[in-house]
């Protein structure tokens, strides 16, 4: 019977006690999910966790185990015998494993035992050995994204911003002294860094052409247009191709020099003679206006496409080793695109959609190159004294990992050390 709380002050009670420890038995609730059908169970707590580490193929592709559901049997004894007793108050945990025998042909559901599961309390205590423990809740820095600043030994600041994954490699993308804008992902070893254009070529982007049109995007402009422009107004606009004459070459002025590459500054100079002498009507150009920090990474860039990327960075993370596009694309997928080994986190996804304005779903946990894109793109408007920078040390920077939460990451481990049996 619950005990009656009677106040005895003068001032009336505008807010309600709220249940503290409805947090934890929600987060162990969700985490178990004892009471929900296994076809009806959603993919969080160990549900999310099986699914995540199954199926298992052998190292001959023979055999291959996957997960089916698992299930949940009653306690033995209640909670005042646990305690009078010095027994453990908890339940059985059992998995259903569909086996496929690929060299006989044979399938097969098995039953196994996976061991004894603690069960929580209406209080929010486990009852171990007869004893009644607790499990804190943690504060920890939240997953997402987070942009800072820092004070070079010139007294300069440079802006940098660093993606925080719920589970995997951390990336620090920072301007130098020079302002060209380079990726780190060690951080312990500093030196292995390439530039943010890199990266996004090895991520697919693989012409200039498209590394443009990703970042300010890329228009056609009437050369008539073009024309009338100030020198001021046409040193916004960047070339996205190759200006060539009618046999296809390059242009060269009265010295020799190129004029008209991709990614040189708009002139009049330049615009006259696409006019007069070529005749041509339109340019592909993008406006860059104040953020061209990113053309100055795509001009200090040594790649001209994916593949010279992928080597690239291989370069830097495995110094030493034989250089492939292979083993390239194998060590970008797995550092970034194997969910098993990255996971942003479902907090982590809303963080990034939240501060860069993307519209990723909660299902895409790994890292996407337009992530990637707006955050560059921002980190250059903090560049240009447009927003601010966030506080660490803010609580909404922070958030709390309960009881659930914690346990999961400890069956995650758990099973991930089984899988490599």
């Amino acid at each position: 019977m619950a005990l009656e709380r009677r106040n005895y002050g003068k001032l009336k009670e505008v807010l309600e006690i709220p249940d503290l420890i409805d947090v934890q038995l929600k987060s162990y609730n969700q985490f178990l999910q004892r009471y929900v059908d296994p076809e009806k169970r959603e993919d969080t707590g160990l549900q999310e966790v099986f699914k995540e580490i199954f199926p298992i193929e052998s190292f001959d592709k023979s055999c291959e185990i996957d997960y089916v559901s698992y299930e949940i049997g009653e306690p033995k004894s209640n909670k005042v015998d646990c305690i009078r007793t010095s027994k453990s108050y908890g339940v059985s945990l059992h998995m259903n494993l569909r086996v496929e025998n690929r060299t006989k042909k044979e399938t097969k559901i098995e039953r196994v035992f996976l061991g004894d599961m603690p069960l929580m309390t209406d209080s929010g205590t486990f009852i171990i050995n007869g004893a009644e423990r607790v499990i804190i809740s943690q504060l920890h820095r939240s997953p997402g994204i987070c942009f800072e600043t820092d004070r070079h030994t010139s007294g300069r600041i440079l802006y940098s911003f660093r993606v925080i994954p719920d589970r995997g490699s951390w990336m620090d993308v920072q301007f130098d002294i020079n302002d060209l804008i380079f990726i780190f992902l060690d951080r312990r070893r500093r030196r292995r860094k390439f530039l943010v254009s890199t990266f996004l070529r090895a991520l697919g982007h693989s012409t200039t052409k498209e590394l443009l049109d990703v970042m300010y995007g890329v228009e056609k402009m009437k050369v008539s247009k073009l024309s009338k422009m100030s020198e001021e107004e046409l040193a916004q606009y960047y070339l996205a191709e190759t200006i060539v004459d009618e046999d296809g070459d390059p242009l060269e002025d009265e010295k020799g020099n190129d004029v008209g590459r991709e990614l040189e500054q708009l002139s009049s100079d330049l615009v006259s003679i696409a006019k007069d002498e070529l005749k041509i009507k339109e340019l592909e150009v993008s406006y860059v206006g104040e953020l061209d920090h990113f053309i100055n990474c795509l001009q200090h860039d040594p790649s001209t496409n994916t593949d010279e990327a992928l080597k690239e960075i291989y370069r830097k993370m495995r110094p030493g080793d034989p250089v492939s596009v292979a083993n390239a694309k194998t060590l970008l997928n797995r550092l970034f695109q194997d969910q098993k080994r990255y996971d942003l986190g479902v907090v982590g996804r809303h963080k990034i959609n939240q501060k860069l304005g993307t519209t990723y779903g909660p299902d895409v946990r790994t890292l996407q190159d337009m992530d990637i894109v707006h955050a560059t793109r921002h980190m250059m408007n903090l560049r240009a004294k447009e927003g601010d920078v966030d506080d660490i040390d803010h609580l909404g920077n922070r958030r709390v990992r309960s009881v659930g939460e914690l346990i999961q990451n400890q069956f995650r481990v758990g099973l991930a050390r089984t899988e490599r049996l």
